[in-house]
């Protein structure tokens, strides 16, 4: 069967000063849209995944921008809800600022997303059920249900009607400060452990010592940010042991020398067995979307067989390569220039 490919989730309008410039010195700002979810159903329409996206977006002129966007990237729009006033009252697309950093000085972002369509909007309207069917593939991350709790629903829902209907489910935990607290996040992604094949990150969830006695500490409590490949590996045993439906796990690992250049490896577990990525370093013009870019290199991967060794080198290339393209997304339409890159292949194409 053909790989059809949903994720569910929010599209916002990014403003950023060019340049470099700092928000508080700028006279103009550079409009794009992204999102984590919409990032990945974009890398993958380019890449020639049939890729769809399902969204609530306000039925005006910044709404319809946005969803022409993804469009002219070949993603399928189909099931987007261009919703009224009287639906989402606030009516309103969410937007951030992103301040490129450079140097030593860091990125930065500011939300401007809160009473956004998609918490405004009534999911209880739409059937899951008719929405996923047809798909095999459905990603979701722990940003959506952070939003609002009709969001938390929408989510939760969707994985149980993913599982009942068949489909490879991914999801990326995606923890985000500014949109809900560390424990928070942790309680509800957990939850969704039971329903996910394809787990990307190994945060924020509760993998306790001992599920029956929460107190006795976490398997991941005082591991450094950095792990060695033993102490990956065992964390990796531990969540497939107490999740024995988590068919594989991945997760990237970044070295930040400066603001404008990074290094990036991985570590995959697949089949019983920990593997560990080539490193990549390599100078910044847009961090956002590294690690979108990664999950979707990843689902690629996995998508097209790939042994688990190319699996991991490609999704570490992919993310590497997003960090060279302004915008939130891998706009890469060209498999073989990732896979140049994850075989360290840096030759002009002739």
């Amino acid at each position: 069967m053909d790989n059809k490919f949903i994720t569910i989730g929010e599209i916002m309008l990014r403003l950023t000063p060019p340049n470099y410039e700092k928000i508080r010195m700028t006279h103009a700002f550079e409009a794009s849209y992204g999102g984590a979810e919409a990032n990945i159903a974009l890398a993958l329409a380019n890449l020639g995944v049939d890729s769809t996206f399902f969204t609530v977006v306000p039925n005006n002129s910044i709404g319809k921008s946005a969803v022409r966007m993804l469009r002219s990237n070949d993603v399928h729009c189909a099931p987007v809800i261009l919703s009224t006033p009287e639906e989402t009252p606030t009516h309103r697309l969410g937007s951030y600022y992103l301040e490129a950093g450079f140097g030593i000085r860091p990125s930065k972002v500011i939300y401007d997303r809160k009473h956004s369509a998609i918490t405004e909007y009534d999911f209880s309207k739409i059937d899951l059920k008719e929405l996923l069917s047809g798909f095999t593939w459905l990603h979701l991350s722990g940003i959506t249900p952070a939003l609002a709790p009709n969001c938390r629903k929408l989510i939760m829902d969707a994985l149980v009607t993913a599982k009942e209907l068949g489909i490879t489910v991914s999801f990326d935990g995606n923890f985000r400060s500014t949109l809900w607290t560390w424990e928070e996040a942790r309680d509800f992604c957990t939850q969704c452990l039971p329903y996910v094949d394809v787990l990307i990150g190994i945060e924020p969830y509760h993998l306790y010592k001992n599920p029956a006695k929460p107190e006795e500490g976490d398997v991941k409590d005082g591991v450094p940010l950095h792990l060695s490949y033993e102490q990956e590996a065992d964390i990796f045993e531990a969540f497939v042991k107490q999740y024995p439906n988590i068919k594989c796990i991945a997760r990237h690992v970044r070295y930040a020398h400066s603001g404008s250049e990074n290094s990036l490896k991985a570590f995959l577990w697949y089949d019983g067995k920990t593997y560990e990525s080539k490193m990549f370093t390599f100078n910044i013009l847009d961090r956002v979307g590294g690690g979108d870019a990664f999950a979707s290199g990843l689902i690629y991967a996995m998508m097209h067989d790939y042994e688990p060794m190319d699996m991991v080198n490609f999704a570490v290339a992919s993310s590497a390569i997003k960090h060279t393209i302004r915008g939130d997304a891998n706009i890469t339409d060209d498999v073989e220039s990732i896979r140049n890159l994850m075989n360290m292949n840096y030759d002009i194409k002739r």
